[in-house]
């Protein structure tokens, strides 16, 4: 049995993990990313309401399109709240718990992992939103009569992964076990 806490300990900061895993173009397009990434004063807002310390894991890959274009985000939310606790841990070097978190019997990154503040397993989170799905979809069958906002993608999937980290939130926030643990 894979030990996520253990995983989350061995897993390095972003930057430490781009200057263990990223090649200079890697780094160059995770870099672009993250100058596009933008967190409206909204959605600051909610990231500063977090009182509960979040351990969030990411399995990644530094050369993954997919982590490129969204683990920037997870940045920004740290960025804005320092109990938001991202570490990333890589997809290659780590093949049990690559194994351990298959989506869809694939190895597919990004797949974010939600601890407790007392390491306790919340919830498990990948490899694309559903905005990002929709997309794909509509590109490979455009007969099809999908939703879209028209916001920029990547706002619309900043979104949806701050969505998925507020329900964490809350779900950690209201658990009686926590609060018991706390005394709130």
């Amino acid at each position: 049995m894979i030990d996520l806490a253990q995983s989350y300990k061995d897993a390095k900061g972003y930057e430490e993990f781009l200057a263990e895993h990223a090649s200079d173009d890697d780094r160059q397009r995770w870099a672009a990313v993250l100058e596009r990434v933008t967190l409206d004063d909204s959605q600051v807002g909610r990231l500063q309401q977090f009182s509960r310390k979040m351990k969030v894991l990411v399995l990644a890959g530094a050369w993954c399109g997919d982590c490129v274009n969204q683990c920037p985000i997870f940045a920004r939310f740290t960025e804005a709240n320092p109990l938001v606790q991202v570490r990333f841990l890589d997809r290659d070097d780590n093949p049990d718990v690559t194994h351990r978190l298959q989506v869809n019997g694939g190895q597919r990154v990004p797949v974010v992992v939600f601890l407790s503040d007392d390491d306790h397993l919340c919830g498990i989170f990948g490899d694309r939103t559903l905005s990002k799905y929709r997309a794909m979809a509509a590109d490979t069958d455009p007969k099809l009569d999908l939703p879209d906002d028209g916001r920029p993608l990547l706002d619309q999937v900043t979104d949806e992964w701050l969505n998925e980290f507020e329900r964490m939130q809350w779900m950690m926030r209201t658990s009686g076990r926590l609060r018991q643990l706390h005394g709130d």
